[in-house]
């Protein structure tokens, strides 16, 4: 076999770069797919090129749903140098997940700091609090190993993009997010730009064509340092220019100017005129010449506008607050501005959005104090919101509970109806219950929010003269504040009672599920009313089920007439909350039939048969307090009487054996049970049992007085279009 020379062997060589250097090569515009979605959908979204979504163009992208996509991060905007894509906070993203932003043909800046977490050194980078972390990204529940959080940018010196290989030596595991920093415009006298932008949850790569510069004349090519090696380059269209400014795509084309220039430099005004300097010319200034009078006449007409709205606006301003002077009485009630409040809440990003009910839409917010508060933006922008909203002033500025949510201000401007509270951190009742947030609640902690909450009704009902009626007692209107403490919410739909009579007549009002059926029959309001919305959030603490669920059976659509048949019928066990282990010891068992019998007794249909709110809350307070009471071998678990010298629940501690517990270990301790007594108690489970507070032969099944089930669920689904 003969040899070839090693001349021969080079040629060669260069002939197998030169064929595949070819084949990398991107293809013409005219043969990429620049468009991801179709027509049908809407308007699909177009790339510019060297982008497109088919085999061969310069930078395939991925179409996933009409949505842009680098693998599996969504891409935010593409510019002349950089691509800006969604990198959200997630728990358990590993270093080798973001290897896919790492291509051919793009790579991340050290614009990023990618926010690092279970690193085994701290980076030379930076580090965030997780306090900062859970501000800015929200609260996931991602176990950090320490209070840090690390953050990298990892700079390649020669290249400006952040190297793969020295991320993944960085002895870090995880990626929580990233920090970009993006250039908005503007430089300094040296030449920097002086105005950048952070953007949280985001990423900016950097993107290049392999080779040498292939841009179209009228274009500037910039040359770029690919972070693995060989040449790179960006075309750039020149002032004056518009277009994607590469040779293999659509080049560069000139801005079209508004009015084209005569080529004759002797024309004058009387010559465009008269037409000497031609028919399009002449049309064109006057097309000019009107289009300059309309513009003029319309910013006449937006001043005299303007001056007006804000006269006007004035007016109403003043005459806001004195409504709210005359709504607050004697108390003060901030008044804040709207430009205020729109900087609190990042311009009502979604971001900061808390949740969203019947009335309005409420965002976390933080005020130029560094203070969390809690935003409520009224929807129903007319008179029935507005006296909604002073409605809700008059009577929180009047009441003052420790479970009832703090009014710290409104906003009524720009045709915005805005309240502001205290910022409950671990959201509301109902989105534990539904395991929507956090872990499940422990049975001594949801009895303590409901001892708590009945308390605030009560103080509404029997301390205010007149009472207060809250009209819309429900799960989702109970906060929890940092130590799991209650907080009674949104008082939009709450009225002053009578004095002198057992009710008021009004319109039925309220959440499906939670309406009084008797209130819903006949029209008249009174406190038993609450009395029967709180029955049913008892209900939802024993059993953690949606109040209207149509996804079971037709008979158990409305959770109340649910409860009210199984406890009837002695069959309570049937709808516990299994995470609650009722069998666990004999005073959970107990007490969980004692509230669910008062729960029934809440849900009596005539109001006569309930239990008022004090009843309630006294009789809540002592089965709460009775975990605490020492077993008597005889009784096994005897309810402790609430005496005077007991500490009260809002104190914030309680005192049992002499020993000071504070609130949270109250709520999350158990009373140690002897064995001997557990022993002795065991025995009697099963007649704990049988002797349910409520039984088949109980009176409160017979005659009138029955708060039957189906007469229940036809007047609470009936008021499905209550709002």
């Amino acid at each position: 076999m003969n040899l070839l020379y090693p001349q021969t062997l080079v040629a060669l060589t260069v002939l197998v770069i030169i064929s595949i250097s070819a084949s990398v090569k991107p293809v013409k515009s005219a043969e990429c797919n620049q468009t991801c979605g179709t027509p049908a959908r809407g308007n699909p979204n177009r790339v510019p090129y060297p982008f497109g979504f088919s085999p061969g163009c310069g930078i395939p992208l991925t179409c996933t749903g009409g949505q842009i996509k680098i693998g599996t991060f969504q891409v935010q905007n593409i510019t002349s140098d950089s691509i800006l894509i969604n990198l959200p906070a997630e728990c358990g993203r590993t270093i080798q997940q973001t290897k896919q932003l790492f291509g051919r043909n793009y790579a991340l800046t050290s614009q990023n700091g990618l926010l690092l977490k279970n690193c085994t050194s701290q980076l030379n980078g930076c580090i965030i609090t997780t306090a900062m972390v859970d501000a800015r990204f929200g609260s996931l529940d991602c176990k950090f190993g320490s209070n840090n959080v690390s953050c990298y940018s990892g700079t390649d010196a020669r290249s400006g993009f952040i190297n793969y290989d020295n991320l993944t030596k960085s002895g870090c595991g995880e990626v929580y997010s990233s920090i970009a920093e993006v250039d908005v415009g503007g430089d300094d006298d040296a030449g920097r730009n002086s105005t950048v932008s952070l953007q949280f949850q985001a990423a900016e790569l950097g993107w290049w064509l392999d080779g040498g510069c292939e841009c179209s004349a009228d274009a500037e090519c910039t040359n770029v340092t690919v972070p693995r090696g060989g040449p790179g380059y960006r075309c750039q269209c020149r002032e004056g220019f518009v277009g994607d400014g590469f040779a293999g795509g659509g080049g560069c084309r000139q801005k079209e100017p508004l009015i084209a220039k005569s080529s004759d430099p002797n024309c004058s005004a009387s010559k465009y005129m008269s037409g000497e300097c031609g028919g399009r010319t002449r049309v064109g200034v006057l097309i000019a010449g009107i289009i300059a009078g309309a513009i003029l006449m319309a910013a006449v007409f937006a001043t005299c506008y303007f001056i007006k709205r804000r006269s006007r606006s004035l007016r109403n301003l003043t005459s806001t607050k004195r409504l709210l002077c005359d709504a607050a009485g004697n108390s003060s009630v901030p008044f804040y501005q709207y430009k205020e409040i729109e900087r609190a809440t990042n311009s009502f990003s979604e971001k900061q959005r808390l949740g969203t009910g019947a009335y309005g839409t409420v965002y976390a917010g933080k005020l130029h104090n560094n203070e969390w508060v809690a935003i409520k933006k009224i929807r129903h922008k007319d008179t029935d919101g507005f006296e909604q909203v002073m409605n809700e002033i008059k009577l929180l500025t009047s009441v003052s509970h420790p479970n009832l949510v703090r009014l710290l201000g409104c906003c009524i401007e720009n045709d915005e109806q805005i309240l502001v509270y205290e910022f409950m951190p671990n959201g509301t009742l109902s989105q534990h219950l539904q395991r929507e947030r956090g872990k499940d609640l422990t049975w001594t902690i949801r009895l303590t929010i409901a001892t708590e909450t009945a308390r605030a009704i009560a103080y509404l009902h029997s301390v205010k003269n007149p009472p207060i009626y809250h009209r819309d007692i429900k799960s989702s209107n109970i906060l929890l504040d940092y130590n799991f403490n209650s907080k009674v919410a949104d008082f939009g739909l709450s009225r002053l009672g009578m004095t002198d009579d057992s009710h008021i007549s009004t319109a039925p009002q309220g959440t499906p599920g939670y309406v009084d059926p008797q209130y819903h029959q006949n029209f008249h309001l009174s406190d038993k009313s609450d009395v029967y919305s709180f029955g049913v959030v008892l209900v939802e603490i024993i059993t953690a089920l949606k109040v209207v669920d149509f996804s079971r059976p037709h008979s158990e659509v409305n959770l109340a007439a649910l409860a009210i048949d199984r406890i009837g019928k002695g069959r309570l066990d049937e709808i516990i909350d299994p995470f609650l282990e009722p069998n666990r010891d004999a005073w959970t068992l107990s007490s969980l039939h004692k509230v669910a019998e008062l729960a029934f007794r809440c849900l009596a249909f005539h109001r006569d048969m309930r239990p008022s709110m004090m009843e309630v809350a006294d009789e809540l307070e002592q089965i709460r307090l009775s975990g605490w009471a020492p077993l008597d071998e005889n009784t096994c678990m005897a309810s402790l009487s609430v005496a005077s010298s007991c500490s009260s629940p809002y104190n914030g501690s309680e005192k049992f054996g002499g020993t000071s517990f504070k609130k949270s270990e109250v709520a999350s301790k158990r009373l140690f049970v002897p064995q001997r007594a557990v022993a002795d108690c065991l025995t009697s489970l099963a007649e704990v049992k049988d002797s349910s507070p409520v039984s088949v032969q109980d009176p409160w099944l017979s005659g009138h007085s029955s708060p039957a089930s189906s007469s229940l669920l036809g007047h609470v689904v009936q008021s499905a279009n209550i709002a």
